[in-house]
């Protein structure tokens, strides 16, 4: 079953998210849910099997230029996340159709995505997908 999380479910969100954003806490990036489940431009769908949380997506809608698009808004995959356990069992192309349905439900019609340049499990999910690879960077930074 998949449903639309509330911020009620920023917790439940965060602790299947800090298992791909190792980087983060749970605290923090339910706080960083909350503020995006608050706002009308995003949407986070979770997946259930039974009782218990395995995956979910996040998308929202970005109104500056998408990288191979031509409109605006477009509906933009900002995370998605399946645990192993439940993987190359179709929830991650329900939970990638959730958010497009309701990016399609916001007026959009394009959807677009990214992932690093080195994750190779990321590009063949969107690949298989049927998303098509609009371009490749690399970005810089120094401190000045």
């Amino acid at each position: 079953m998949i449903r639309r999380a509330s911020v009620s479910d920023a917790l439940t969100v965060a602790e299947l998210a800090v298992k791909m954003w190792v980087s983060h806490s749970a605290a923090e990036l339910a706080e960083d849910f909350r503020r995006l489940m608050s706002s009308t431009e995003c949407a986070v769908f979770i997946m259930y099997a039974g009782d218990a949380p395995i995956g979910f997506s996040q998308c929202q809608l970005r109104h500056d230029y998408v990288e191979g698009t031509e409109s605006s808004p477009v509906g933009y995959l900002e995370g998605i996340f399946v645990d192993e356990a439940h993987r190359r069992q179709g929830c991650a192309r329900a939970l990638l159709a959730a958010c497009q349905n309701w990016a399609k439900e916001q007026g959009c019609s394009e959807f677009a995505s990214d992932c690093e340049l080195t994750n190779n499990e990321s590009l063949a999910f969107h690949l298989k997908m049927g998303f098509i690879e609009a371009n490749r960077i690399i970005c810089f930074t120094k401190e000045i």
